[in-house]
């Protein structure tokens, strides 16, 4: 997970934040991580409803692959380190650009799409809203003819719209590197890892967190890895904002910054609560919104403490405690405890097998 950083400057000269600008920066970036929460929270209801009347597969971590995770990362996380030491980092950084352009696209494209087909009528006398299907298949000649299918892409024109409007900002992206257009695409990856990166169980969100909790200090607090890669990264996987906004205007270059990680690793967790409220059909969303409520208190004490040290902070320090400390305490008042972590809604496949055989 990336850390929250204090304003930073790529210049030698580099001047102090004023109080009202690291405010406002400080401000944005708290917005702009708990809008992704909650959006995707809430499209995460929607996607697994549907996926559950589709019978389709989904992204979804369980236990098993949560032991392995916080290894995974930190070996992905040393290997840039060392590749920054190595290579060029401007040859690094192209690579990673045109590969981001090309998740960014489909990102921003997979969040803006539904919206504009729910208000399509408006533009409907212009561009009439068609569908379209590309399917590549198969033919199996034999006794027993058959066809298969091998490949499915069904889109609308509202697809074909939102994709040339998100090939724009890659566009812009791509030219001028601004810190608009890669917070459209962080915002859009933010939005879309909560909403198709599920959690199995509550318990599996308390392993993946603790695990990620010793990560992130380590890598922060023990090296400097974690601070150098998130300064050398020239990607949309930190959201940013300049503390220097009202001196220099949209030029602006003095950014704060917070990881994707530490926006996408709590929100799946709040996203899984969000459906264990609606599991418990009592009109309300008890653990929802008093986890969401503790992820920002967990943000405001990050802030707060770089604030005071002047130093990168391990935001998942203070964001962990926040987040499972919450709804297990609720759950210890309600007598839910037993609910809570008994809950599942992407049953494993050792349970599904169960399932048949009884």
């Amino acid at each position: 997970m990336d850390d929250i950083e204090p304003p930073q400057n790529i210049s030698s000269t580099k001047p102090s934040a004023s109080v009202e600008g690291m405010v406002i920066a400080y401000g944005n970036l708290l917005v702009m991580a708990l809008v992704p929460i909650f959006l995707g929270a809430f499209r995460s209801v929607k996607h697994h409803s549907l996926q559950k009347k589709r019978l389709e597969a989904s992204a979804t971590l369980t236990q098993k692959d949560i032991y392995i995770y916080p290894l995974i990362a930190s070996g992905a996380l040393f290997g840039i380190y060392i590749f920054f030491k190595i290579f060029s980092k401007a040859y690094i950084n192209y690579l990673l650009t045109f590969y981001f352009f090309i998740l960014g696209v489909s990102a921003l494209t997979h969040l803006l799409s539904p919206t504009l087909e729910r208000y399509y009528g408006i533009i409907s006398n212009l561009l009439p809203l068609r569908k379209f299907d590309i399917i590549l298949t198969e033919k199996i000649e034999g006794e027993h003819a058959k066809t298969k299918s091998l490949f499915a892409l069904n889109f609308s024109t509202s697809d074909i719209i939102t994709a040339a409007l998100s090939s724009a900002i890659g566009v812009w992206y791509l030219m001028k590197k601004h810190w608009i257009a890669n917070n459209i695409f962080a915002f859009a990856f933010a939005v879309n890892g909560v909403e198709l990166l599920h959690l199995n169980s509550v318990l599996t969100g308390c392993t993946l967190l603790s695990g990620l909790f010793i990560y992130d200090v380590f890598w922060v607090f023990g090296t400097n890895v974690m601070v150098t890669v998130a300064k050398s990264f020239e990607a949309p996987i930190k959201l940013i904002f300049p503390s220097d906004l009202l001196e220099n205007g949209l030029s602006a270059s003095n950014f704060a910054m917070l990881g994707l990680g530490d926006i996408v690793i709590p929100g799946i967790f709040i996203a899984l609560l969000l459906r264990f409220d609606n599991s418990l059909n009592r009109g309300r969303k008890t653990y929802f919104n008093a986890t969401f409520f503790a992820y920002i208190a967990g943000l405001f004490l990050t802030i707060f403490v770089m604030h005071v040290f002047k130093h990168a902070q391990p935001a998942l320090l203070y964001l962990v405690p926040a987040c499972l400390g919450t709804p297990i305490l609720i759950a210890a008042i309600k007598g839910d405890l037993k609910a809570l972590f008994k809950y599942e809604d992407h049953p494993s496949e050792e349970q599904k097998e169960e399932g048949k055989t009884d």
